[in-house]
């Protein structure tokens, strides 16, 4: 994610209202129930306990003008426990039924985005099952948390941590990714867009059904839908690669910025490895939204974009989308990286600016303003994920990468990406593979910059030629 100019403003004066204790997420004291939650530190009970899901398969029907969302979505997953009762994370429309293995299933809803299910019969450990959800109601505008309403009278969905409990049911954690298809059926005089390959484009009868799908796991929140009058811009890489990216009609502007995406790909490959995914593109949107979203294989960005906005998302299909966090307390891996490659590696390697000057000359405007510092980098704080990372996260890498030099900085990158591939990581694994690499110890390095909130010591603030 990348926020707009008014929103860094305010994310780097830090003014960060106090926040209540998330709640915790306690095992259910039935053994065949599966957990509500998975725990994670900031959001505990995102995600459900007792099994692991493999694939989704989402069928919408939107209509633009009354905003009424229709959906059945087919969850294909492996008990990892016995079941007699399991939740999904919704807070969607109204449900209408659901059935398990083919068999009607009762349900509830309950709190903010449980839907827990009982089965007809019990599901057996090591089993794979098949849950379908039908749903129908209106789509409610969640202000950048789930859909989102255009000029227009189309419609997106787009949010970090949260969205995709807004139109369709899964295990919302970064634990469990599965792949992911989209079958959206609109008046025909729309489009729709998202992510992966597109498969289908049939008008028939006075509405389109378009298809989606991407063959590499996904998280909820990368996911997306986006339905509004799109022109499209068609290109493609040179291993065959389709680049198919779509603005709504205010956003014909941001064209010529896309098509560099070819280039913005090729010099992204040259620092992280292969590009992740079978293909790629980006969703402009004339909406008054605040971010831009690494929607995986195709961005969403907002009317603010700009060249670097595009480098921070492409980075993202490495850190964050190829590569996802373990816990959300892990956000730098995503944000540290993607900020860093947009601000200092692209203007350095493309336009050939000294970034070490601009390292010094934002160490030395900071070093002595408190508040810049008061947010630790590693487990920054349930939400207070999206400040200091964005500020003080390139200048963390930057420093890293003089401390360990380059040659050792970018293999070590490369080679995290490749060893934690369509995975999940965490700060501390990520600390470990460096301190693998490297031939001196970063342990003071390490926990002044990403565990403090005071400056870092001077051999750690200006190392290497920093100190220059």
């Amino acid at each position: 994610m990348r926020l707009s100019g008014r929103m860094c403003a305010a994310v780097a004066g830090v003014a960060v209202a106090a926040l209540s204790v998330p709640a915790s997420a306690d095992p259910p004291a039935d053994p065949l129930v599966g957990s509500p939650g998975l725990g994670d530190p900031y959001y505990p009970l995102d995600g459900n306990g007792g099994y692991d899901v493999g694939h989704y398969d989402v069928s919408i029907d939107y209509d633009p003008p009354s905003r009424q969302l229709t959906g059945t979505t087919r969850i294909e997953a492996t008990a990892t426990q016995a079941l007699r009762m399991f939740n999904l994370d919704f807070a969607g429309p109204d449900v209408r039924m659901v059935s398990v293995n083919h068999l009607p299933a009762a349900f509830v809803r309950d709190g903010a985005h449980e839907l827990t299910v009982t089965p007809l019969l019990p599901l057996l450990p090591g089993l794979p099952f098949t849950v379908t959800v039908d749903y129908s109601g209106p789509a409610v505008n969640t202000e950048g948390a789930g859909w989102t309403f255009a000029p227009s009278g189309g419609a997106f969905v787009a949010g970090e941590p949260h969205s995709a409990t807004t139109w369709y049911p899964l295990n919302d954690t970064p634990l469990d990714k599965a792949t992911f298809a989209l079958h959206t059926t609109v008046p025909a005089e729309w489009e729709v867009v998202s992510n992966g390959v597109r498969t289908d484009d049939i008008v028939r009868g006075g509405k389109r059904t378009v298809g989606w799908a991407t063959t590499k796991p996904v998280l909820g929140y990368l996911t997306t839908v986006a339905i509004d009058k799109f022109s499209y811009l068609e290109q493609r890489r040179p291993d065959g690669t389709p680049l198919i990216s779509a603005f709504a009609s205010d956003a014909e502007g941001k064209r010529e910025t896309e098509q560099r995406l070819p280039e913005i790909l090729d010099f992204t490959e040259t620092l992280y490895g292969p590009y992740p995914f079978e293909a790629a593109g980006g969703i402009y949107l004339d909406a008054d939204i605040r971010f831009s979203l690494e929607t995986q294989t195709r961005p969403i960005y907002a009317p603010w974009t700009d060249l670097q906005t595009v480098v921070h998302e492409i980075t993202h299909q490495w850190w964050g989308d190829a590569v996802s966090v373990r816990h959300w307390s892990d956000i730098c891996l995503n944000e540290c990286f993607a900020s860093y490659t947009a601000e200092y590696l692209w203007p350095e390697r493309m336009e050939g600016k000294n970034v070490d000057d601009d390292y010094r000359e934002t160490v030395q405007k900071y070093r002595d303003k408190s508040r810049f510092w008061d947010i630790p980098l590693e487990n920054p704080g349930a939400g207070q994920e999206f400040t200091s990372v964005y500020y003080r996260g390139p200048l963390f890498l930057h420093a890293l990468r003089k401390q360990i030099g380059d040659e050792v900085f970018f293999a070590a990158a490369r080679d995290f990406l490749a060893a934690h591939a369509y995975g999940n990581a965490s700060m501390p694994e990520f600390r470990a593979f460096v301190q693998s690499r490297a031939s001196t110890d970063l342990t003071g390095f390490f926990d002044a910059w990403l565990n403090r909130t005071e400056p870092p010591p001077e051999a750690y603030l200006f190392p290497g030629t920093l100190r220059g």
